[in-house]
């Protein structure tokens, strides 16, 4: 799939052109002819004989950026300046802080929030362990701890290059539900380790979001610290997806008037994201789903099958289905893909069934061409911002983490991640509901509470203005 112009590879040039004349008209025209979409032109300073100017340009990645700054730079009368990459810029210093909730502005203030006055709190809290929700930032507070060892498309990058994907996660948490979230990258890949340390840093926290760890590690971590912690243990690679997927998957079949214990449902990818989904999807009432990973479909008759493919093998595949992806998809109503790019092509969606339904959601290249899909397929969606009907997991985990927060949690069930995705889908409505808009904008003021108020709900617990 050729990219398009992106934000993501935005650059901001600034020139200086020649007052009079056709420059700045030059320079659209240069930067639209070499494949870039100018955003914005602003002029900075004007003399009598030049101006300075700001141009924004979207661009498809590096190289193509460097390619259109040649290209401007070769206007005559037009000298650069400077080109400043937009994204890297948003990123310098970090973009998350901490910062005071009280003030402290005089002795007496200095005196309450820290010694001598916060030994009062600190003894209340020892003589009553529980008044620590009530007392401090745990009641609020979400550790996002990775390994660095799955980060989004990018693979086993480690904590360092990890830490701005964890601050980027940080600052949904606040932006979205008003959770404090903080970013901790741990240097082991050691499962132990990993668990110990999430393990002894967790008093401080309200609940732990596991992220970008790999699988099947990512397994292990999770089932152990839910057993050790008496917090919300959520791994969103997993959950979040699985929330979201259910949730866009319950309005598509809305669209095209079938039923989920009805539907065959065809899925590629077995690992952290697959096997939630799935795990999701028949607590929600499937009953005909067939997994394939790289070696094919998963099936009893295997004999490579760890823990979780055993899982898969014995909860699916009722038929012993021991073919490839193609064949599975043949005749099937859903597609569902969190797995690897470009595995199926048109022709493989056209021979699913009437009104079929593809979510091809690896990224940032799907399994299938949206654009082949859609010939064929009565509802698409992808992983990408640039196509309708986008699975992101921000409609997701923050509602979920204020609820679990809200209600003082212990744990996540799967009956809490059902509420949630049918909050979700429910958000859109009957007038709203089409083939192109199945979820709704993460923007969507109703997104957030509502995944709230139902995992709330669904965890026993008491609205946030009672907690």
């Amino acid at each position: 799939m050729a990219s398009v112009p992106s934000v993501s590879y935005s650059i901001t040039v600034r020139l200086e052109v020649p007052a009079g004349g056709r420059a700045v008209s030059q320079i659209t025209h240069v930067v639209e002819n070499a494949g870039g979409i100018v955003t914005a032109l602003d002029v900075n300073t004007a003399a009598h004989t030049s101006l300075r100017i700001d141009v924004t340009i979207a661009t498809r990645d590096t190289e193509h950026a460097e390619s259109i700054v040649a290209a401007v730079g070769a206007i005559e009368g037009v000298r650069i300046h400077k080109v400043s990459d937009r994204t890297f810029l948003m990123h310098l210093g970090g973009k998350i802080e901490m910062r005071s909730k009280v003030p402290l502005r005089t002795r007496d203030e200095l005196s309450m929030a820290y010694t001598p006055g916060v030994a009062r709190v600190s003894l209340a809290i020892a003589r009553n362990p529980e008044d620590v929700r009530r007392l401090t930032v745990k009641r609020n507070s979400v550790a996002v701890v990775t390994d660095g060892s799955a980060v989004l498309g990018l693979g086993n990058i480690g904590p360092e290059a990890a830490l701005p994907v964890m601050e980027g996660k940080a600052a949904l948490f606040k932006r979205f539900a008003d959770i404090d979230a903080w970013p901790i990258c741990l240097d082991t890949q050691d499962t132990d380790e990993i668990v110990r340390t999430v393990q002894i840093i967790a008093p401080a926290f309200g609940g732990i979001n596991l992220e970008d760890i790999s699988a099947p590690r990512c397994f292990e971590v999770e089932a152990r610290l839910r057993e050790l912690l008496d917090i919300p243990v959520f791994h969103d690679d997993q959950h979040g997806t699985a929330i979201c997927v259910l949730a866009a998957l319950t309005n598509a079949l809305r669209v095209v008037g079938k039923d989920l214990a009805e539907v065959k449902i065809a899925m590629a990818g077995a690992g952290a994201a697959g096997s939630a989904i799935l795990r999701l999807l028949l607590h929600a009432g499937a009953r005909n789903v067939v997994v394939c990973d790289y070696h094919g479909a998963v099936h009893r008759g295997r004999d490579d099958l760890d823990d979780s493919l055993r899982w898969i093998a014995d909860h699916t595949n009722a038929e012993g289905y021991a073919g490839d992806l193609r064949g599975a998809v043949k005749g099937a109503d859903v597609f569902i893909g969190v797995s690897a790019p470009g595995i199926l092509t048109g022709d493989d969606i056209a021979a699913m069934n009437d009104d079929a339904i593809v979510f091809a959601l690896a990224n940032p290249e799907p399994e299938v061409s949206p654009d082949a899909a859609r010939e064929h397929a009565a509802v698409v969606a992808t992983g990408r911002s640039d196509y309708p009907n986008q699975i992101n997991n921000v409609l997701a985990f923050p509602g979920v983490f204020r609820g679990l927060l809200d209600a003082q949690a212990d744990g996540v069930s799967q009956g809490m991640l059902l509420a949630a995705a049918q909050a979700l889908a429910a958000v859109v409505t009957d007038d709203e509901l089409g083939p192109n808009y199945i979820v709704p904008s993460v923007f969507h003021p109703d997104v957030t509470h509502a995944v709230a108020a139902a995992v709330r709900e669904a965890a026993g617990g008491r609205p946030r203005t009672e907690a």
